[in-house]
């Protein structure tokens, strides 16, 4: 049932290129849960459309099942590269594979991993007192342990 699911799930993605998937899961009670992003958001109709392609796909007499198609929340874990560029300019909360935890602005992304910028006060190079410094971290997605974006309210 999983591969027979997965590949409805690329289908009706392949007609929706702005989706992707970031998780698919069967319980052993065939409950299906469908867990997508998307280059400009999901909608609420996007998750519709591709619950109901499945559907229309998958016999329910063959396979007792159930189907929900939801999205990654705001604060779940980016997992896939291409999650980032649509969060440029929030923050995030980084911790990489050797334990080094970052919360910066993402000011970038390629195709190697992320640049985050944030602003730090340190010690004067010269007499007493702390300056305010812009620090950069350009961080490899293969760095990458963890981020999240963090949720702030002005």
């Amino acid at each position: 049932m999983q591969d027979k699911v997965k590949e409805l799930v690329d289908k009706a993605l392949e007609e929706r290129p702005s989706l992707f998937l970031i998780d698919l899961n069967i319980s052993p009670a065939n409950q299906i849960i469908v867990v997508l992003d998307g280059d400009n958001g999901v909608s609420m109709q996007d998750c519709v459309e591709v619950s109901r392609a499945v559907e229309s796909e998958l016999d329910r007499d063959t396979y007792d099942y159930s189907i929900e198609v939801t999205t990654a929340g705001a604060t779940s874990p980016i997992t896939m590269p291409r999650q980032y560029p649509k969060n440029i300019g929030r923050k995030l909360k980084v911790q990489t594979v050797d334990g080094q935890k970052i919360e910066a602005r993402l000011e970038s992304v390629d195709d190697e991993g992320i640049t985050l910028k944030w602003k730090a006060r340190e010690p004067k190079p010269i007499g007493k007192g702390k300056h305010t410094v812009q620090k950069e971290a350009v961080i490899k997605y293969s760095n990458i342990k963890e981020a999240k974006a963090v949720i702030t309210f002005n």
